[in-house]
């Protein structure tokens, strides 16, 4: 069952309500200090005793205390002296954050009768914090045929203080193919962004190095760095050239199969595949070529894989291609000709135009016996041929034209001593060593009656 609450519970009720009402007063009015962050400790925040209208021994009968909202205990009071003090540490950035207004309350309670007050201290910003970038390195890889006027966002810098000591502005150092610009989104935050002014080119400048600057507007300022790196992506742009046009060489015709004989070198200023070179011939290279030379398809050395022959082939006009591994392949060409050396390889030979028909003894001098012919194969001093009969014969050799040669008679002719001639004609190059071919030419001496019985 319920007690109903009579009249003197109530009267007793209305009497406390009053009592307390006269003991717990406040100020309307609210008392505000205005002070730098990162004060020391003992720092005077203001003289909270005349600033309430309390004099000193109020502090003690009164019992004066502080109490913060904040958690923390930052102030406390100096009694002697009436003065609110630091205690501690105040760090801005941690109370308030990027907050534009930074403010703790505290509660200053006295007793008898029992009085509460408010009092607020506004914590002002100093520039203590340099802006920095979430990262000191920042990596960028831009491909060289990229167009000029495209923009690559960057990392924004971050400042905890506020205001004025916040961040202020970017710093791009110099590069002729970059520049900076600051795009500023909603709510404030400027985001950098690197702008591409001139076309790339990797084979001129294959890593470019900028700094990025941040500072802010703080006195003295302050600042931070942020170290871009940016590597250019090759593209296939360019073409193996060869340090030569023509290459041009001379090899002995009696070269052995494997002999070394020229290395066309090829270089392509690009960077991976596409700088990867694979040499070979020509597509339109002969079949003579192909069966005397072979090209490393690494390397390009061409190396002699058939025999030579001067007699054959005197010279050869080779084409190689140097192709790289990009998309699509980019492909250079150069020329390489082998002059092939002559060896006194052949001796020299002599061919009997007309055979000697018989001779009679009476003939007279200068008549021609045979026709006959020098040739040798090889070149220069080395296809230089010289005749030679042996001395006593009555017969001598008269040159015609183009290594012909008339066997014609030089003396008199006699059957009855000599019937039948054989005359050895020797042929001998110029060759070192020379070369030698002998000949033998039957001659008949017909008789005639010359003689009386």
């Amino acid at each position: 069952m319920t007690k109903r609450m009579g009249y003197r519970d109530w009267r007793w009720l209305a009497l406390w309500w009053h009592h307390f009402v006269l003991l717990w007063s406040t100020i309307d009015g609210q008392t505000r200090y205005t002070i730098s962050e990162e004060l020391k400790q003992g720092s005077v925040v203001g003289n909270l005793a005349k600033d309430l209208g309390l004099g000193l021994s109020e502090f003690f009968d009164r019992k004066l205390r502080v109490a913060s909202e904040a958690g923390k205990q930052y102030f406390s009071v100096d009694a002697g002296k009436g003065e609110l003090i630091v205690n501690e540490r105040i760090d801005r950035e941690t109370l308030c954050g990027q907050s534009a207004s930074c403010v703790l309350p505290l509660q200053v309670v006295i007793e008898n009768p029992l009085q509460l007050y408010r009092v607020e201290v506004e914590i002002q910003d100093i520039n203590d914090n340099s802006p920095s970038f979430p990262s000191k390195q920042h990596p960028l890889e831009i491909a060289e045929t990229t167009a000029a006027g495209v923009r690559f966002p960057l990392e924004s810098a971050q400042d905890p203080d506020v205001g004025s000591n916040s961040l202020k502005s970017y710093i791009l150092s110099k590069d002729e193919c970059f520049t900076l610009k600051v795009k500023e989104l909603s709510g404030g935050r400027k985001v950098p962004e690197l702008v591409l002014t001139k076309a790339l080119d990797r084979e001129k400048k294959t890593v470019h190095h900028l700094l990025l600057t941040v500072v802010d507007g703080g006195n003295p300022v302050r600042s931070g760095t942020s170290q871009i790196t940016i590597t250019v992506l090759d593209v296939n742009d360019n073409v193996p050239v060869f340090e030569n046009a023509v290459y041009k060489v001379s090899v002995s015709e009696k070269s052995a199969e494997g002999t070394f004989i020229v290395h066309p070198r090829a270089t392509d200023a690009d960077d991976g595949q596409n700088g990867q070179i694979e040499y070979s011939f020509g597509v339109h290279t002969s079949d003579s070529v192909l069966s005397v030379f072979e090209i490393d398809f690494l390397t390009g050395k061409i190396i002699l894989k058939g025999q030579l022959d001067f007699e054959s082939a005197a010279n050869y006009e080779i084409d190689i291609s140097a192709k790289d591994k990009g998309s699509p392949r980019m492909e250079g060409h150069c020329s390489v000709q082998v002059d092939v050396a002559d060896v006194n390889d052949n001796s020299p030979e002599i061919i009997l135009t007309s055979k000697p028909s018989p001779l009679r003894e009476d003939a007279p001098s200068g008549t021609v016996v045979a026709l006959i012919s020098a040739r040798d194969l090889d070149s220069g001093n080395n296809g230089k041929v010289t005749l030679q009969l042996p001395r006593g014969y009555p017969f001598s050799l008269k040159p015609s034209f183009s290594n012909n040669y008339a066997l014609v008679t030089s003396g008199v002719l006699d059957k009855e001593s000599f019937s039948e001639y054989n005359i050895e004609i020797t042929a001998t190059d110029s060759g070192s060593p020379p070369l030698t071919t002998k000949k033998t030419i039957p001659v008949t001496i017909i008789d005639v009656n010359d003689n009386p019985p």
